[in-house]
């Protein structure tokens, strides 16, 4: 069996490198390309900082820059979070990998269209208007995706960006609630896995010795933490997005339910909710793999791992 064909789309976002790092120094994940989404920070950014990780890890793999807005509101981004540049913590070089002159959309098209029925899985780390966007223009791809992983919502946790809301879903949850409809398998990793795969100061230092690669993933995680940990009154800050990369390699890290999950879109006060049917409490037919739980020490094994190969 060869290796699971992936896209990554993505805004990144020091956890989003972190993932891209994760899934470059991965040889079970053939990455066909990255696309990039505003998100975190506007797309202009968000496609400067893909290709500035992909050249860090001393790939070449494509990366395409998609929407640079939601489906049907304004961009809201999160510079409160990821600084400026949405990799805030250490100054990275200027990319020589150049920018596809495809729109990262046609790219999801096309290679969807390319190759063979469930071969490929999407991987979005931020809000999902590109994936949407390519499901509205071309509804003939949504059956040939093998399925959806994504980092997104939260049940139990509530949210990040509002009391009821997690970002990703926030940001464009006419998207979300498009993608969330589609049919494909989905696996969901919320709030409620991602804030226990919480660093530790010592697996940061762990990192800071470990060459060029490693002190990039300290710094940008010493950069976000402090955010994470006056918010939370946690001991480290939660590595969200490499939770999909991870789930893809090691799923046995993770527990969850096949349950029911809708998007809200029409609340002033809940919109962008994941409401989670955790208990079975409506007749909604199950969409998504809900992931309640990781086992935080073999996920950090598993990224200190693999960020040693790079």
């Amino acid at each position: 069996m060869g290796a699971r064909k992936i896209i990554i789309d993505t805004d990144p976002g020091q956890d989003d490198a972190v993932a891209i790092l994760l899934a470059l120094a991965s040889p079970e994940l053939e990455i066909l390309g990255l696309t990039a989404v505003a998100g975190n920070v506007p797309l202009d950014l968000t496609q400067r900082n893909a290709r500035q990780v992909v050249e860090l890890a001393g790939r070449d793999t494509p990366v395409f820059a998609g929407c640079n807005r939601p489906l049907a509101r304004p961009l809201v981004t999160a510079e409160h979070v990821h600084g400026k540049t949405g990799l805030d913590g250490i100054t990275l070089p200027d990319p020589n990998l150049p920018l596809q002159q495809q729109h990262g959309v046609d790219f999801i098209i096309e290679t969807l269209r390319r190759e063979a029925p469930g071969t490929v899985t999407l991987c979005p780390l931020g809000p999902l208007t590109n994936i949407a966007t390519a499901f509205r223009r071309a509804p003939d791809i949504v059956e040939k995706v093998e399925r959806i992983v994504l980092m997104g919502g939260g049940f139990f946790e509530g949210g990040n960006i509002t009391p009821a809301a997690e970002f990703n879903i926030y940001v464009d949850p006419e998207a979300a609630k498009e993608v969330f409809a589609c049919g494909r398998p989905i696996t969901v990793l919320p709030l409620d896995a991602t804030h226990k795969a919480l660093t530790s100061r010592d697996w940061i230092a762990t990192m800071r010795g470990m060459g060029r690669i490693g002190e990039v993933v300290a710094s940008w995680t010493d950069f976000f933490e402090r955010f994470d940990t006056e918010k939370y009154g946690s001991e480290g800050a939660p590595l969200h997005d490499p939770c999909v990369i991870a789930w893809l390699l090691r799923p046995d890290l993770f527990s969850g339910r096949e349950i029911n999950v809708e998007i809200e879109t029409g609340s002033e006060l809940t919109l962008g909710m994941t409401v989670a049917d955790w208990w079975g409490v409506t007749d909604r037919a199950p969409n998504a793999l809900f992931i309640g739980d990781v086992d935080r020490a073999g996920f950090f094994d598993l990224l200190t791992e693999r960020i040693g190969r790079l």
